[in-house]
């Protein structure tokens, strides 16, 4: 469990997640010190959907960083490697493992990419996957509320409480190295054009190894005040997390309601909303003048 933050904050904002018609919605403000606010039901088991491949992600680069796989090492399909597979750019089809492009030709959102990822870790480590995400990431992070109870692409169960100490990881880490995040929120096969799910196609479609980079999108599921260098993801389920490192805040969201055009409205707005009641869209407006 983190501590909290003595951050100024007006966690009145997080209110209007009330009236999105999504359930009972939990929300977490984050940043370098600890919680900075929180709305709705903390303890509450709900699936995590693809905010699971940030996890994944995780144990693979801690793998890596490790010396137990290569980034640049051989995987999925012929000419592919693990960092293709990372960055969404092996050419694998979205829910299986037949192959639609070349190799590093274009972004094509993959879950079965994150499956075979997890089946290689696995197996390079001589253990299941969900034991490695275990004692690797959950484990250290106090992360005891969360399971694998389904593909390693997809299947996180867990509460906010444990969302937000990941939220916490990301924006001070200490699970996987500071230089490991940087490089795997840093563009990752720069100039590929693909489509980002349930959002819209983009060119290009920047992603780093695991993790979605906003940059210059839109529109986008983060807000307007976000800065490009904000990194994440979402998931079908509603869940979403989102780390805005220029901000010093971390978001995330579990509600009871799937993604849809809904999410498009709320969220953004949202997002702003947090933005500005920690004062940092003014902050890097004033800034960029």
């Amino acid at each position: 469990m983190i501590t909290r933050s003595g951050r100024a904050f007006d966690g009145s904002v997080l209110a209007a997640a009330d009236g999105w018609e999504a359930g009972a919605v939990a929300l977490a403000v984050v940043d370098p010190d600890g919680l900075v606010a929180v709305h709705g039901p903390l303890d509450a088991p709900r699936p995590w959907a693809s905010v699971t491949k940030l996890l994944t992600a995780t144990v693979v680069l801690v793998a890596a960083e490790n010396g137990l796989l290569d980034l640049d090492e051989p995987a999925g399909p012929p000419g592919a490697t693990i960092g293709h597979l990372l960055a969404h750019a092996s050419g694998l089809a979205f829910d299986d493992p037949s192959v639609i492009a070349p190799p590093g030709r274009s972004r094509i959102y993959s879950n079965a990419g994150f499956d075979i990822l997890a089946s290689v870790t696995g197996a390079r480590a001589g253990r299941p996957f969900p034991d490695l995400l275990r004692e690797w990431v959950l484990d250290p992070l106090g992360m005891t509320g969360t399971s694998l109870v389904d593909r390693p692409s997809q299947g996180l169960v867990g509460p906010m409480t444990d969302l937000a100490a990941f939220a916490f990881e990301l924006l001070r880490p200490g699970v996987l190295p500071a230089t490991a995040l940087a490089a795997a929120t840093t563009v990752a096969f720069p100039g590929l054009r693909g489509l980002l799910p349930g959002i819209g196609r983009f060119d290009p479609l920047d992603w780093g190894l695991g993790f979605e980079l906003r940059d210059g999108k839109a529109p986008h599921w983060t807000g307007t005040g976000n800065s490009p260098g904000t990194f994440g993801h979402f998931g079908a389920s509603g869940a979403f997390l989102w780390v805005d490192p220029n901000a010093g805040l971390a978001l995330a969201c579990l509600p009871e309601r799937p993604f849809g055009p809904w999410a498009l409205d709320a969220w953004p707005a949202m997002s702003d909303a947090v933005l500005n009641a920690a004062g940092q869209v003014g902050a890097r407006v004033a800034g960029a003048g």
